[in-house]
C-alpha cells in the first residue's frame, strides 16, 4: 500500500500541489452539504419550499456539467476551471446575504459553477499523466475528495452551531484558495485549446461512434450509478426499519470514505495492466454483490458487509471509468469527453432519489435485491461485450500479422 501512494510522489509537483488544493477544498465544501438544514433552520423556510431551491441547484449541476467540457476545450482547461472556481466563490459569498427571492437562480448559479468545475478539474489531472498513470491519477483524486468529506461535515456542523453564515463563508474561503492555486501552479500550456487540423475535426458524435466502449461505459455508468447511489437513498431507511440510530448511518459512510482514502490508489496501481472495461464490469458486479447481501437478510452485519462490498465495487468502476473514457478521448476533445462521463454519473444523483423513494414506499423488501440483481445483469453485459471485443481485436490483429 506504501509503496502504491509513493507514486505520487511522482507526479508532477505542480499536480501534487494542485491535489493538495483539491483537499482543501473538499474539506471545506460545506454550503451545499448543509443548504436543506440553512434553508429550514436559518431562513425559515418548509422542506418544500427548501426542496425546489435544492432542485434548482441540482438542475444547475446538470447543465454545468454539460457544458463544461465545451468550455474548456474552447477556451482552454485551465483557464475555464478557474473562472468555474471564482463562479462558485461568488454565489458561496452572496447566498446567506440575498433576499430570499433571490436564492433560487443563485442556487441554479452556483450548480452550474460547480457542473463545469467537476469535469474540467478531472480533465486537467488526467491530461498531465502518461496513459498508463490515468488510472492511478483518477484515484488519487478520489482519495482526496473522499479525505475532505471525512474533515469536512464535522467542522461544519461546527460552524453551523455558531453561525451558519459560516458554513458559506468557509467554502468561499477554501474555493478562493483552490482558485488561486490553479492559477499559481497550473502551467499555462495545460489543458489549452487545441485547434486540430481538417482533417481530425470530427463531431463528437462521430467520435463517440469510432470509440463504442466509451458509449457502453456512457450507457452502463447511469444505470449502476442510480444503484450504487442508493447508498444515500434507501439505505439509510433500512438502517431505520431494523432499529439503528441515525449515527449508524454515519459511521458506515465514514468508514467507506476512510477505505476509499486508504485502498483505492493501491488497488489502482495493482489493477493497472487490466483491460479498464474489464475492470469496471467487475466493480458494476461488486456493487449489485453488495446490495444482493443485504436484500437477502437485512441486518447489521449484514448492512456491514454490504457497504463493504459495494465500496470494493465502486474503487473498482469509478477511477477506471473515468480514466478509460480520458484514455478514448480525440486531440482537443479532453474537456468534453469528461462532461459526458460527469454527466453520466450525476445521471444517478436525480434518477436514485424518485425511484427508490418510489420502490421503498411500494416494496421496501423487494428495493435491494432488485437493485442488486440489476446491477450484476449490467455487469455481466459489459463484460460479454468487452470478451467480444477482445476476441475481434485478437483476430484482427492475427490477420495483419499474417
Amino acid at each position: 500500500m506504501l509503496t502504491a501512494w509513493r507514486q505520487v510522489g511522482t507526479l508532477p509537483r505542480w499536480l501534487q500541489a494542485l491535489l493538495l488544493g483539491q483537499l482543501v477544498s473538499a474539506a471545506g465544501a460545506l454550503a451545499w452539504t448543509f443548504l436543506t438544514l440553512y434553508l429550514v433552520q436559518d431562513r425559515g423556510m418548509g422542506p418544500p419550499e427548501a426542496g425546489v431551491i435544492g432542485a434548482g441547484f441540482g438542475i444547475g449541476l446538470i447543465a454545468g456539467n454539460l457544458a463544461g467540457g465545451s468550455l474548456g476545450d474552447r477556451f482552454g482547461l485551465r483557464r475555464a476551471l478557474v473562472a468555474a472556481t471564482l463562479g462558485w466563490v461568488v454565489t458561496c459569498v452572496a447566498f446567506p446575504f440575498s433576499p430570499v427571492a433571490a436564492l433560487l437562480p443563485l442556487a441554479a448559479l452556483a450548480g452550474a459553477a460547480s457542473g463545469v468545475s467537476r469535469p474540467l478539474g478531472m480533465a486537467v489531472v488526467l491530461t498531465a499523466v502518461a496513459p498508463e498513470q490515468r488510472r492511478t491519477a483518477a484515484a488519487v483524486t478520489r482519495a482526496t475528495f473522499n479525505a475532505g468529506m471525512i474533515i469536512g461535515p464535522p467542522l461544519g456542523a461546527l460552524a453551523a452551531a455558531v453561525d451558519f453564515d459560516l458554513v458559506f463563508l468557509v467554502d468561499a474561503g477554501t474555493s478562493l484558495l483552490l482558485a488561486a492555486v490553479i492559477w499559481r501552479c497550473v502551467p499555462r500550456t495545460q489543458g489549452r485549446p487545441v485547434v486540430a487540423p481538417a482533417p481530425a475535426r470530427w463531431s463528437l458524435w462521430r467520435s463517440l461512434r469510432a470509440r463504442p466502449h466509451v458509449l457502453w461505459i456512457l450507457a452502463t455508468v447511469v444505470v449502476v450509478d442510480t444503484v450504487y447511489r442508493q447508498f444515500f437513498v434507501t439505505f439509510p431507511l433500512q438502517l431505520r426499519a431494523l432499529g439503528l440510530p441515525t449515527p449508524a448511518y454515519g459511521l458506515l459512510l465514514g468508514g467507506a470514505c476512510l477505505a476509499i482514502v486508504l485502498c483505492e490508489v493501491p488497488l489502482s496501481v495493482r489493477l493497472a495492466g487490466r483491460r479498464g472495461v474489464a475492470v469496471v464490469a467487475g466493480g458494476y458486479a461488486l456493487v449489485g454483490a453488495g446490495w444482493l447481501v443485504l436484500g437477502a437478510d437485512p441486518s447489521l452485519a449484514t448492512a456491514c458487509l454490504g457497504v463493504a462490498v459495494l465500496t470494493g465495487g465502486e474503487m473498482l468502476y469509478k477511477p477506471t471509468a473515468t480514466a478509460t473514457v480520458a484514455e478514448a478521448a480525440p486531440e482537443g476533445y479532453a474537456g468534453r469527453y469528461q462532461s459526458l462521463y460527469a454527466s453520466a454519473s450525476v445521471a444517478g444523483m436525480f434518477l436514485a432519489p424518485p425511484l427508490g423513494g418510489l420502490a421503498w414506499s411500494r416494496a421496501p423488501e423487494l428495493v435491494f435485491p432488485v437493485a442488486g440483481s440489476v446491477a450484476v445483469l449490467v455487469a455481466a453485459t459489459l463484460a460479454g461485450y468487452d470478451r467480444a471485443a477482445a476476441r475481434h481485436t485478437e483476430v484482427v490483429t492475427s490477420v495483419t500479422q499474417v
